[in-house]
Order: C-alpha cells, then sequence, then structure tokens
C-alpha cells in the first residue's frame, strides 16, 4: 500500500458498501464519487456503514479489498488488532508459520513486519475513510445541498459517530505506534504529505475531540445496536486518562474515575451469565457498550471473530459445539492465565475457560496446538444452543465486546488505587464483587459470594490479574501490561516471552511497535520510533 494512497486520495471514494451491523444494512452503490452520493440524503447512512465495516470487514469481497497489496481477510482490522494485543502477551500464542506471526509473542518483530505493517495500514485507512466523511458533512457542504431540519440533525449524529471512529483509530495509533503521521478533515487533499505528531499532541486532540463531539452524540443507550453514542466516547476518554501516564507522563486517575462514572450512570447492566457475552446472540447484552458487529451472512470474512473462534479449536475439541464447520487449531493459551485461576474447571470461577483434554499445560514446542490449554471463550452458537447464520458453518455471527461495562468497573477500581479523586474505594471494592459474584453464580442463578474479596485484597496487582480472568482475550492485555510496567522488563515474564520456553526480558522499545519501513520510504518525513 502506498501511503498517501491510504491517508489521503480517498477525495472521490468509491462507495462499494455493505453494512457490517445488523441494523445499518443498505443497498451498495458502485463507482460513484463523492460530489455525486453526498447530494442525497438517503446515501449518508450507507456510507457512515462503511466506517463501522472498516473495523469488521476487510474490503467487498472478491478482489474488492479496502487496501491494495493486503489481502482482506489477513489484513482484516479486528484479526490484527486481535494479534497486536494478544498475541505479544502471556495470554495468547500461535501454532501457526504464517510469515512472521510467531515473532509477535517472541516480541523480535522488524519494521518489515507483515503484521505490523497490516495493523498500522488499516488504521491509517479508517481514519483516511471517516476524515473523508467528516469533511463532507460540514455546516456549509450540508447547506449547499439543502440538507434541513430533522435530517440535518440526523447527519450532525452520523457525523459524530465518523468523528468517534476516527477518535478510535487515532487511540489504537497512539497505543501501539506512539508518534503518528497526523491528519483531519482540514488538510487539503492530495497536498503535502502528512506531518508526524506527538504522543503527546495526539493525547491533547483526542481528549479535545471526544469531548467536542459529544454534544452530537445520540444519548447513551438510545442509538441502533453497534453504532457509537455518549457512553462509547465517554469510555473512549475513560481509557484515554487511565493510560495517560504511558502516553504523557501525567497520572488522569481522577479524569479516568469522572468518564467511569458517567458511564456507570447511563443504566448498563451486567449480563447475568458470563458465558452469554461470547455467543452469537450477545447483541441482547445490556453490558456490551460498543461491539465490533459480524453476520454469517453479511459479513463473511475469514478475519474478525471468524478467525477468533475458528482459530482457538483444534485437537480433540468438537468444532459443532463451537457452532463452526471446522478447527484452525492455532491460538491457546500460556499457564501464565491458567495459574490465574485457583479452579481452573470453570466449576468454581466460570470465567476459566479452558479446554484441557489431550492439552498439555507446559508449551515445549509453541507449534504444537495440543500443548497450551486451549480456550473456549467465544462460540458461533446462541445462549439457547442455535447454530449461526451460515449454515455452512465458515462465518460468525458473534459480536465483538470491544467495551462493556465490567471493564469500566475495574477501570474505575484502578483509577481509585492510583489516587484518582471522585471515587472511593468502598465503590471500588463493590464493582470488583459485583463481577466476581457473577463469575462464581450458583447453578440455579442465585449469587455466590464466595468469591468476594475484601478491602485487604483490593490492590493494584489484584486488579491487573482480575483484568486478565474477567477480559481475557478481548484486546487489552497488551495495553493493561504496559500500564503496569510488565510487558517487557523482569518484573513479569511469561512462556516464550523473548522466543524462549522459560521467558525472558525483552528491551523496552517494544512497548511501541515500529513505524512500517515502506511508510518511511513513503513519507521520508517520519522519524522511526527509538530501537528499531
Amino acid at each position: 500500500m502506498k501511503y498517501i494512497k491510504s491517508l489521503f486520495i480517498i477525495g472521490t471514494i468509491a462507495v462499494s458498501i455493505t453494512s457490517c451491523t445488523k441494523d445499518l444494512d443498505r443497498v451498495p452503490f458502485y463507482d460513484v464519487t463523492s460530489a455525486t452520493v453526498y447530494n442525497d440524503f438517503s446515501n449518508y447512512k450507507p456510507i457512515l456503514a462503511k466506517l463501522y465495516a472498516g473495523l469488521a470487514s476487510g474490503g467487498q469481497g472478491g478482489d474488492n479489498a479496502d487496501i491494495g497489496g493486503i489481502d482482506q481477510n489477513f489484513g482484516q482490522y479486528l484479526r490484527q488488532y486481535f494479534n497486536s494485543q494478544q498475541l505479544t502477551t502471556d495470554e495468547t500464542v500461535m501454532g501457526w508459520n504464517d510469515g512472521t506471526i510467531k515473532d509477535l509473542h517472541s516480541m523480535t518483530w522488524t519494521t518489515s513486519d507483515a503484521f505490523v505493517r497490516a495493523m498500522y495500514s488499516r488504521i491509517t485507512f479508517q481514519v483516511a475513510a471517516s476524515n473523508e466523511f467528516i469533511r463532507e458533512t460540514t455546516d456549509a457542504k450540508l447547506a449547499e445541498r439543502g440538507i434541513t431540519g430533522a435530517n440535518l440533525a440526523t447527519v450532525k449524529n452520523f457525523r459524530a459517530e465518523a468523528r468517534f471512529l476516527r477518535a478510535l483509530s487515532y487511540w489504537h495509533a497512539l497505543d501501539m505506534f506512539g508518534n503518528v503521521p497526523f491528519a483531519t478533515e482540514n488538510d487539503e487533499l492530495g497536498g503535502d504529505l502528512p506531518k508526524q505528531t506527538t504522543r503527546k499532541a495526539l493525547f491533547t486532540y483526542l481528549e479535545s475531540e471526544l469531548k467536542a463531539m459529544e454534544t452530537d452524540l445520540v444519548d447513551a443507550r438510545k442509538n441502533e445496536y453497534g453504532r457509537a453514542d455518549k457512553a462509547a466516547a465517554w469510555t473512549l476518554l475513560t481509557k484515554l486518562y487511565l493510560n495517560a501516564n504511558v502516553y504523557i507522563g501525567e497520572a488522569k486517575n481522577t479524569e479516568a474515575i469522572t468518564y467511569a462514572n458517567k458511564v456507570i450512570a447511563a443504566g448498563y447492566t451486567l449480563e447475568p451469565k458470563y458465558e452469554n457475552l461470547f455467543l452469537n446472540d450477545n447483541h441482547n447484552s445490556k453490558e456490551i457498550i460498543f461491539p465490533v458487529v459480524f453476520d454469517g451472512l453479511g459479513t463473511k470474512t475469514f478475519g474478525g471473530m471468524t478467525f477468533i473462534t475458528h482459530a482457538a479449536v483444534g485437537g480433540k475439541m468438537d468444532p459443532k459445539l463451537f457452532g463452526i464447520n471446522g478447527g484452525w487449531a492455532g491460538i491457546r493459551t500460556t499457564k501464565a492465565l491458567v495459574n490465574k485461576f485457583s479452579d481452573i474447571s470453570g466449576n468454581t470461577d466460570h470465567r476459566a475457560m479452558f479446554f484441557t483434554n489431550g492439552q498439555t499445560l507446559e508449551i515445549n514446542n509453541i507449534g504444537e496446538f495440543t500443548e497450551g490449554y486451549a480456550i473456549t471463550k467465544f462460540k458461533n452458537v446462541s445462549s439457547s444452543g442455535a447454530a449461526g447464520k451460515d449454515a455452512g458453518g465458515d462465518f460468525v455471527d458473534t459480536d465483538f465486546p470491544m467495551f462493556r461495562l465490567a471493564d469500566v468497573y475495574l477501570m474505575y477500581a484502578e483509577a481509585v488505587l492510583r489516587g484518582g479523586s471522585g471515587g472511593d474505594a468502598a465503590t471500588a471494592l463493590q464493582y470488583v464483587n459485583l463481577l466476581r459474584q457473577r463469575a462464581y453464580v450458583n447453578s440455579d442463578a442465585s449469587v455466590n459470594t464466595s468469591g468476594n474479596i475484601t478491602s485487604a485484597n483490593l490492590n493494584l496487582d489484584f486488579i491487573l490479574d482480575e483484568r486478565s480472568r474477567e477480559l481475557q482475550w478481548e484486546c487489552h492485555r497488551r495495553t493493561d501490561l504496559i500500564r503496569f510496567n510488565k510487558l517487557t522488563g523482569a518484573s513479569y515474564v511469561w512462556p516464550w516471552k523473548g522466543g524462549v520456553k522459560e521467558g525472558k526480558v525483552v528491551e523496552a522499545t517494544r512497548s511501541l511497535f515500529p513505524i512500517p519501513a515502506a511508510e518511511l520510504i513513503a513519507n521520508p518525513t517520519l522519524k522511526q520510533n527509538d530501537g528499531y
């Protein structure tokens, strides 16, 4: 992919749209320019759907990949986000020999790594597509096109959602790549190469942008399923503030508590049964704040949840129990995650979702699927046992819960423990124990308090482990380990960290991925991250 193509040349977008969200299905348009399509109000929602589709699909099928030179299944956004956030940690290992994929867990990737480049490219493409929608929905352009009244108010909501999606991708860039090229709707199409911003400047921009869009976002829990609302922006702000010490060297725990409180007050409720959060009818959950939506008929991609579900099944596991036609025998976990549970059977803490039959706890050969316990978390079956829509069993209906209430509870508790004001230790303990009561719930669904902890147990080390127990494989782990200063150094090692069985210290610079070498060639103004 040419860098300038991904970030700027979307001025005459070919809008070949198939909606990724269950509630945004629209007839596609083909080979139309921005000037044509934006004249008609009825086109705005399908174009917005394409922006959401950028998280769930790598293109339109066949040869219609979003990004030239990157396979749309391999390069799909969530698939590469999972690889980046999970395979680099104690929670996930990969047995395949696809290119350099094992370099992610060993933290030996280079500036030419295809997986790093695919993630970077998806981020820049998503930013560019969002920029174009935002550029075409200014007050002046809407007035020029005669869009007024209720239609005008609706497009303002759409525009705020596009700003959220851009902010989400810029947060991923901030978190994974640090100092990145920066462009908004105000940059001239086809103009100068984008200038590299600093991590601090990008943090400040995201903070301001997320607050500025709040007025135009739909109220929390009032938007169509799968679309961003005020609570999605508040959750992203909470994450931004909780990680501020990493990003800008300043603690923002009070601010994290402020926005966590906003989300909690919005009326989300914990899903009564933990397992139901990861089944193909999880769109019914009142806990999920912002999902990436998949549909076995509408999003036929081998990335995303299709990848996560299939790749986790192998060995003696029965694919039919997971609602799929076969396992890909790739991803499983290390004993570092297993050892965080006192009972790995799942009979006590239902979050212990391990398949052990025929699997060994120890991993002597990282390329062998049966070495390392498998994870049974995500399934393409419903809470009543119904299979997914795709009769062939390839493609998955299960949505990915990118933001959910349990994460916000744990962020609140952590920010309190880190000294933030606006919250209190008693409430933090209450939130943590609500999660543990759900995890330890009795077979008759009655409350089980045997897993409750006391204030003496509630400390930062406990929070880090509890986040792993609660949020395993939900793409939080790399960011969490960095925030706790445990990703690279000697304070915490896990099997095959650094490429050796017992694990070893790796360079601190591995807390950031490199700017891909191809991007440095395309834009010589960019400076590489330290250590690469």
